[in-house]
């Protein structure tokens, strides 16, 4: 009798560690639209710290390896077990069920954008075709209409563009450079223009940003707006300062490696 009051106990402890681990996975702090979680899989939760502060953007770069998928920011860090599946697909999904719908409850389309780190065109072939296991989820183009779900991907890094566009369904746009501005590419194909800060801007978050170039990035940030496209930078100063400009000229997504430094700076400016 007492053994099976003890069996008992232990299960139902078992039993709602289960469940609160699942009920803890819808939880998150109100949505930013605007808060990207640069190289997130490199945090202790990947994904789950982001959701935590509120982020409605993540960043994943993937290797293909032996068929899988993997996480990754360099070939000497693969793991087999950090697959995308793993890390982020899988827990999406559970979010989306618990969630109503979305990753965030009532909250805007989420972004996935994915960084393909070797071979372009087969890395990207296996993706769609796992995302496709996951149709429910994402957003998809077929037969060259947009169909909108919870979670937009996004590719970047070596990206097969002509094989991508031909694609159908496609479960992914491209993330395209400033150079592609004036293209003729339909908006679900190049959703999202990214680029290298350095490479447009001297200024690195010292002293008072130069006028002329704030003018150049609101410039920017309204010519992918006027295309129907959102705007992004990497390699920016990861500072409250450049937040603060990137924030004002209305930058669609804001790239930070600080969750929490971004996030109560997002929460301040709001209020």
């Amino acid at each position: 009798m007492q053994q099976s009051r003890i069996y008992l106990s232990v299960s139902f402890v078992c039993v709602s560690f289960v469940l609160n681990a699942f009920a803890d996975e819808g939880k998150s702090s109100s949505p930013l639209q605007r808060a990207h979680a640069h190289n997130d899989y490199l945090h202790e939760r990947p994904l789950l710290d982001a959701l935590d502060n509120g982020f409605c953007s993540v960043e994943a770069d993937i290797f293909l390896v032996d068929g899988q998928l993997l996480v990754a920011h360099t070939r000497r860090e693969l793991e087999p077990d950090r697959t995308l599946q793993k890390l982020y697909l899988e827990p999406l999904k559970r979010r989306i069920q618990a969630n109503g719908g979305r990753v965030h409850r009532d909250g805007p389309v989420f972004s996935l954008l994915i960084d393909i780190k070797n071979t372009g065109e087969a890395t990207w072939l296996e993706l769609n075709r796992v995302l496709s296991g996951y149709a429910d989820l994402f957003s998809r183009v077929e037969d060259g209409v947009f169909h909108e779900g919870a979670i937009n991907a996004v590719v970047s890094g070596a990206r097969a563009w002509d094989v991508i566009e031909a694609t159908s369904p496609r479960y992914t746009g491209v993330d395209g450079r400033l150079s592609d501005f004036g293209s003729d590419r339909p908006e679900h194909l190049m959703p999202l223009v990214s680029d290298n800060w350095r490479l447009h801007f001297r200024w690195r978050g010292k002293a008072d940003f130069p006028e002329a170039e704030r003018t150049k990035l609101r410039q920017l940030v309204k010519q992918a707006h006027d295309e129907n496209r959102r705007i992004r930078f990497w390699a920016s100063p990861d500072t409250p300062g450049m937040w603060k400009e990137l924030n004002a000229a209305g930058a669609d997504l804001i790239n930070t490696d600080d969750l929490p430094g971004l996030n109560s700076f997002l929460r301040s400016t709001s209020e």
